[in-house]
């Protein structure tokens, strides 16, 4: 029986190593039924381990966990049969159609009954694509249709390791909607990705970085929280002096490219005129300067620039 009262995921210093490399570093943090909690880090921080571990398909060297009250160690089983996971590398039959794919997996959970197939292919919008082979199929569809497979059983608890790589925006915003949907309905979601800006969905966003966990908060409260002062757009010409200027700004803490314009963080005592000033001094008369909301791009770096510790989470 699953308590719905009690964290979905509950992790105690989850630690894997594989030889002399520490993958997960004592990652502590927990995960609460319905909530949508986004993985952040970069590829090879920790995040796919963290998830193989929790499913019970790696075991850790250290710590303990728990999803949906079963614990990792002893009851893999029992976490299987009611999560569902979606892999970076889903395994997906090119030669068999949508509807024979989600039909394969079913009968692997002992579903037979079509009208429940159907159900979850029309809750992923794979009807017109049914009897489509798969290997037809684009980026985005085939992500639908491993989402449909990891939904097949009507899970309790998803797991989506990097569900949206390689589709283009579109096909990204429709794929949370889906996220939104099930998350409404009551399924508890773990997400990992690597876009910043898919990060803003999430209810809570931990940030991973070389197998640790160094923050878990919501966006706005990491924001507010984990940056040390002010963020600011700056545009000028020529682009890149402007960026060996700001480097050198003695009330700058760090600046960097942003597209067509500079991101620059500074202490919160700095003003646009300070960085105006500055920037005229330095021969860069043209520049055009707007106090601008941090992003989790922001945060994620000035985690990076700690020194690691563990987030009480």
């Amino acid at each position: 029986m699953i308590d719905i009262d009690k964290p979905a995921i509950q992790v105690d210093n989850l630690t894997r190593r594989f030889g002399n490399f520490v993958a997960v570093d004592h990652v502590s943090f927990h995960v609460q039924p319905s909530e949508i909690v986004g993985y952040l880090g970069p590829n090879g921080s920790g995040k796919t381990t963290t998830i193989r571990m929790l499913l019970g398909l790696l075991k850790p060297n250290e710590g303990s966990a728990s999803v949906l009250g079963f614990d990792i160690a002893r009851q893999s089983e029992q976490i299987r049969a009611v999560c569902g996971y979606m892999s970076q590398k889903f395994a997906i039959y090119d030669d068999l159609t949508v509807w024979e794919n989600l039909q394969f997996y079913a009968g692997v959970y002992g579903i037979v009954e079509k009208s429940e197939i159907r159900k979850t292919m029309a809750h992923v919008g794979l009807n017109e694509q049914a009897d489509i082979l798969t290997r037809e199929l684009s980026t985005g569809w085939r992500q639908r249709l491993a989402l449909g497979i990891a939904l097949v059983h009507n899970p309790r608890l998803l797991f989506l390791d990097e569900p949206t790589s390689g589709v283009d925006p579109n096909a990204r915003r429709t794929f949370w909607d889906l996220i939104y949907d099930l998350s409404a309905q009551g399924v508890t979601i773990l997400v990992t990705t690597h876009y910043m800006d898919e990060a803003e969905y999430c209810n809570r966003v931990g940030i991973m970085r070389d197998g640790c966990l160094l923050a878990m908060d919501t966006p706005s409260a990491l924001k507010e929280n984990a940056l040390p002062g002010l963020a600011w757009d700056v545009f000028a010409e020529p682009l890149m002096t402007a960026l060996t200027v700001l480097e050198k700004c003695p009330w700058v803490i760090r600046a960097g490219l942003a597209g067509d314009h500079l991101r620059a963080i500074t202490p919160s005592d700095v003003s646009q005129k300070t960085l105006t000033s500055f920037l005229h001094e330095n021969g860069i008369s043209q520049a055009s300067i707007a106090r601008v909301e941090p992003s989790l791009e922001d945060v994620f770096l000035a985690l990076a620039a700690r020194p690691q510790k563990q987030p009480d989470v």
